[in-house]
């Protein structure tokens, strides 16, 4: 305390210059309009700019709690976009049934293959969050693959770039359908096969999945025609599609669940009842 007085009185006429100025300063902005306009401006442009900085530090902070926001929010929307396709595409509507037939989670890759020819994704959500086997994998720019094995916490996905999967893909304008496969070479593509000669194939055209396995529903993206060319017997297409995702740099998924799954594929394999 004796150090601050002793202070005090060492620059006494410094500090007494100081007061007597600001208080000359005050009375000038509050006598004219001019110099008080400038001083507010002067003053919001300085906070704005700390605020701004404030805020971009926060934001980066945030950017991870942001993102499982709009993942929610996104796995909400295509919940209402898919199984209203479903029911729009129904000859039949009962009013009194409100149930969808597909539910979606949402995901975080963890681990991403994609440089061997049976790639494989790990998920972190498993058989406790009810995550199953022949659940189909997407991306907000569309198909990533399907799962393959689960333990409680975690799964495996088979990736699009994976040799051994066939998923059911069409043309989306004219609803020719085929088998989309991957030849093991690039990335960025898919192959397109058994699509029938009399289609109308162009580049630039979109492939979307078919909605005829119990796995995907139909029209999730694919990705766009890049070329194209008759197989050796030319009854078929073989269709070189680009891809909507980069399957190097994925992070976020939707995992899509057909609760109609088990009775569907009790009737296809004759196990139906009556």
């Amino acid at each position: 305390m004796q150090q601050i007085i002793n202070f005090i009185i060492r620059n006494k006429n410094f500090l007494l210059f100081l007061l007597l100025f600001g208080i000359s300063l005050f009375f000038t902005i509050q006598s004219h309009s001019y110099h008080k306009s400038k001083f507010i401006n002067s003053a919001n442009f300085l906070t704005g700019g700390v605020y701004n900085s404030v805020s971009n530090i926060n934001g980066y902070f945030n950017l991870k709690s942001q993102n499982e926001i709009l993942a929610e929010e996104n796995n909400h929307l295509k919940n209402l976009l898919y199984n209203s396709n479903t029911k729009a595409d129904s000859v039949f509507i009962d009013t009194l049934d409100t149930q969808d037939i597909y539910k979606f989670r949402t995901a975080n890759i963890i681990r991403n293959n994609y440089s061997s020819t049976d790639n494989m994704l790990l998920i972190n959500k498993g058989s406790k969050d009810s995550i199953h086997e022949d659940f189909g994998v997407i991306s907000s720019k569309g198909i990533i693959g399907v799962v393959n094995k689960t333990s409680r916490n975690y799964a495996t996905v088979i990736s699009v770039l994976n040799t051994t999967i066939k998923i059911s893909a069409q043309l989306k304008k004219t609803n020719h359908y085929g088998s989309l496969t991957w030849n093991g070479k690039n990335p960025a593509f898919a192959q397109l096969i058994d699509i029938q000669k009399i289609a109308p194939v162009k580049k630039g055209d979109t492939i979307v999945t078919t909605g005829m396995s119990s796995i995907f529903p139909k029209g999730i993206p694919v990705g766009v025609v890049d070329n194209f060319k008759l197989d050796a017997a030319e009854n078929f297409y073989e269709i070189n599609v680009k891809l909507f995702n980069d399957m190097t740099n994925i992070e976020y998924v939707y995992i899509i669940e057909n609760t109609d799954k088990e009775e569907i594929n009790n009737l296809i394999s004759g196990r139906g009842n009556e």
